[in-house]
């Protein structure tokens, strides 16, 4: 089984991600890979810099992640081409490590952008993780420090969450409780496991 996982910012995916793994999904997590794919010294940093010039870099030859950020959320264009580098390298690693998972498993494909970048039709089942705007704002200034500003510019970057729930196979409201979540994760694994069998 191939499902993919997603939600907005602050929405709460990599705490649901986590409990999917415990509950013996693979987890395949994009967020990661993204960083992987443009560590020190890779080819993918070499088309980054190519692109954005030597200034995305930091003293010590890595990519400037706050630096590019600041790039990208600022112009589309430039987020484009940040993610026509990134997205296929992250895609072919992905697809490696799916294979290596073996028959029977259930793979989970963490990925923040499934829906902007129209790959809901490529898994089996999409599970999102939902909240309102206003929770996910308020869990970025309190959590991550951010401005409203800069809050609401991130969650205006990405997919709407109307456009998020009408990919999903599953919805997973993280609005109430750490158990709440957790017992809705489990309902929704267990599901994954019948339809794969």
């Amino acid at each position: 089984m191939r499902v993919g996982l997603t939600g907005g910012i602050a929405s709460g995916k990599s705490t649901v991600s986590a409990m999917l793994r415990e509950l013996g999904a693979i987890v395949i997590d994009a967020d990661q890979l993204a960083r992987d794919v443009v560590a020190k010294g890779t080819p993918g940093l070499a088309q980054v810099v190519d692109v954005f010039g030597p200034g995305v870099l930091t003293e010590a030859g890595e990519m400037d992640r706050p630096a590019v950020g600041a790039i990208v959320f600022a112009d589309e264009s430039k987020r484009r081409a940040l993610e026509a580098i990134i997205h296929p390298l992250v895609g072919a690693r992905s697809a490696e490590l799916a294979r290596e998972a073996g028959p029977g498993a259930v793979v989970v494909h963490d990925i923040p952008l499934l829906v902007e970048t129209g790959q809901a039709e490529l898994f089996d089942a999409v599970i999102v993780v939902d909240v309102p705007e206003d929770v996910q704002v308020e869990r970025m200034l309190r959590d991550r420090g951010w401005a409203e500003d800069d809050s609401r510019a991130r969650i205006a970057a990405q997919a709407t969450r109307d456009a998020r729930r009408a990919a999903a196979t599953y919805v997973i409201e993280n609005t109430g409780t750490r158990e709440d979540l957790r017992l809705r994760v489990a309902e929704v694994f267990g599901d994954v496991l019948q339809r794969g069998s």
